[in-house]
C-alpha cells in the first residue's frame, strides 16, 4: 500500500522529547529531558475523594453525559474569578474556554488565525510543541532575539514591520526552554506594540505558579486594551497532567471562533476532569498544594544549580538560574553540536537532556541544551550532573 499523506503532515517529524522516550526505557538512565511533575506531588488522595463525591452526587449522570464545547459552566465561572491572580480583570464566563490542556489552545489559535504561508513570531528559542503545531498548519515561524529578560522589544518591532505576522507566541514567565521571565515593562510594551500593528498574541502560562523567589509579575494579558491577547494556562503542572484540563481567556468574539475550532476536534474537554478541577479549586486545595510542590521543585532546582557549579566546566558553558519553572538552559561557548553527541552522551553517561536545536525556528543553533529537574531525585540530580560534567570536561579538554 502506498500512503498518500497530506502535504501538511507528510514531512513532519515527531516531537523531539517524545522521540527521546524510546531511549528512556533503560531503567539505569537518568532523564533530565521531559518536563514531568514529580510523581509524588500528584494529589491522588484528594482527587479520589473528590471523584467519589461527584459520582455519588445528583450531578453524576449529567457529568458523564455530553457537555458544552465552551466547558463545564461551574468551572468557567470559577476560572473567571481565578484569573484575577494574574491581574486579569472583568472576565465573565463568555471570555472563558475550557481546553484539553494548554497545548490545545496553541492548536486552536493556529487553526483560527494562521493560513498556509502566514508568518508567526516567537522568541528564539521557544516551546518546541508550538513549532510542531505551527508546521501542521503550514505557517512560517520567525524567531525574535532573546535577551536576559526575554524577548527583545526592538527586534520584535523590526520583525513585525518586516514580516507582517498574524500572531506572536510567547511563554513570558519561566519560559520553556530557557526559564527566563519577561519584565513587567516589556509586557506592557508588547501589549502596546502588538495592538498598534494589529498582531494577535498568544500568552502561554503553564509555569508562573511555580515561583521560588522574586516577585510575581502580572500577565501580559493584564495590559491588553485592544482585545488582541489570548491568555492560556493549564492545571497540568499545578494539579495533574493526566486530567488534561486547561483554559484560555480572550475577547468574546475570539472565544466563539476558538470554540468552533474545538467542536471539530474533540467536542468538549472531559466533563469529569473539569468537575474535579472545579471542586479542587472551590475547596481551597489549590494554593496549599502549589505551596507544597514549590518547596519540592525549589529544592531540586537549587540542587541542580549547585551541582552545575560543582561539576560543570562553567567557563565553557553558560547556564540560566531561573526563579521558578522546571528548566535550566545551557549554552556552550565552543562550537559543540548537542544533537550529534546526544546518543554518545546517553551511551557513556546514562544521562539524557534535550538538544537545544529543536527549540529554534528555522535556525541552525546546535550548541545549546535543556535540563529538567522536576522528574529526577536529588541523588539522581547530583549523580547525573556529575556524569555530564565529566563528559563535557573531557569533550572540551577542560579541567
Amino acid at each position: 500500500m502506498i500512503y498518500n499523506y497530506s502535504d501538511r503532515v507528510k514531512n513532519l517529524k515527531g516531537n523531539a522529547i517524545r522521540e527521546i522516550f524510546a531511549l528512556l526505557k533503560d531503567p539505569e538512565l537518568i532523564s533530565f529531558a521531559g518536563g514531568f511533575p514529580t510523581l509524588q506531588t500528584l494529589p491522588n488522595k484528594e482527587i479520589k475523594e473528590i471523584t467519589d463525591c461527584l459520582m455519588n452526587s445528583e450531578e453524576a449522570l449529567h457529568i458523564l453525559q455530553y457537555g458544552s464545547t465552551e466547558g463545564y459552566t461551574p468551572l468557567r465561572n470559577t476560572v473567571a474569578s481565578f484569573v484575577k491572580r494574574y491581574g486579569i480583570e472583568n472576565v465573565t464566563e463568555d471570555n472563558v474556554l475550557i481546553v484539553s490542556g494548554g497545548q490545545q489552545t496553541i492548536d486552536l489559535t493556529n487553526k483560527c488565525f494562521v493560513n498556509k504561508g502566514d508568518t508567526v513570531l516567537c522568541e528564539a528559542p521557544t516551546y518546541l510543541a508550538f513549532l510542531h503545531i505551527l508546521k501542521t498548519y503550514e505557517g512560517n515561524a520567525v524567531g525574535v532575539k532573546s535577551e536576559e529578560d526575554g524577548i527583545s522589544i526592538s527586534d520584535l518591532e523590526e520583525k513585525i514591520v518586516k514580516c507582517q505576522p498574524k500572531l506572536l507566541y510567547l511563554v513570558p514567565t519561566f519560559s520553556n526552554p530557557t526559564g527566563k521571565t519577561l519584565s513587567e515593562k516589556k509586557r506592557k510594551a508588547i501589549a502596546e506594540l502588538t495592538a498598534k500593528y494589529n498582531v494577535m498574541v498568544l500568552e502561554d502560562d503553564p509555569y508562573s505558579e511555580l515561583r521560588f523567589s522574586g516577585e510575581r509579575v502580572k500577565s501580559l494579558k493584564s495590559f491588553d486594551k485592544a482585545g488582541n491577547v489570548i491568555f492560556t494556562a493549564s492545571f497540568s503542572k499545578t494539579i495533574a497532567p493526566g486530567l488534561r484540563c486547561g483554559y484560555c481567556i480572550a475577547d468574546k468574539e475570539v472565544i466563539r471562533k476558538l470554540t468552533i475550532g474545538k467542536q471539530a476536534t474533540d467536542v468538549h474537554t472531559s466533563s469529569l476532569s473539569q468537575a474535579i478541577i472545579n471542586e479542587y479549586l472551590k475547596k481551597g486545595l489549590f494554593e496549599p498544594h502549589v505551596e507544597s510542590i514549590k518547596k519540592v521543585y525549589k529544592e531540586k532546582k537549587d540542587a541542580m544549580a549547585e551541582a552545575i557549579k560543582k561539576y560543570m566546566p562553567c567557563d565553557k558553558i553558560k547556564f540560566t538560574d531561573p526563579e521558578g519553572g522546571l528548566f535550566i538552559w545551557g549554552e556552550f561557548s565552543d562550537n559543540i553540536d548537542t544533537d550529534e553527541i546526544f546518543k554518545d552522551v546517553c551511551l557513556k553517561t546514562k544521562v539524557a537532556y534535550v538538544a537545544g536545536s529543536t527549540f529554534f525556528p528555522g535556525e541552525n543553533v546546535k550548541n545549546t541544551f535543556r535540563l529538567n529537574y522536576s522528574n529526577a531525585t536529588l541523588q539522581q540530580i547530583d549523580e547525573g550532573i556529575k556524569k555530564l560534567g565529566d563528559y563535557f570536561k573531557n569533550l572540551l579538554g577542560a579541567k
